[in-house]
């Protein structure tokens, strides 16, 4: 399972996203994706940690949260549909 993380200040890294979800188990990774045409990040992460009921944890404290000056969206990630193929 993945987490998602809404509503992220710009000026979140992985070092910081990374410490904060440590407190409730093992980070296996962290992900913040960023806008291609600017390079700027795009206000929202996705992280895995090493068991559910960690993340399910990590959800409960998490969601609604104020970090950073903002308030957290944190949720199970759902998964990315597939999509984007114009060629009819």
């Amino acid at each position: 399972m993945t987490i998602y993380v809404g509503n992220l200040s710009y000026q979140a890294t992985v070092e910081d996203l990374t410490e904060v979800f440590a407190e409730y188990g093992t980070v296996k990774r962290v992900s913040l994706p960023t806008d291609r045409e600017t390079g700027r990040m795009r206000g929202f992460a996705f992280v895995e940690m090493a068991e559910d009921a960690q993340e399910d944890a990590a959800i409960a404290e998490l969601d609604g949260a104020e970090w950073m000056g903002r308030q957290l969206k944190v949720n199970k990630a759902k998964p990315r549909e597939s999509g984007g193929d114009f060629r009819r």
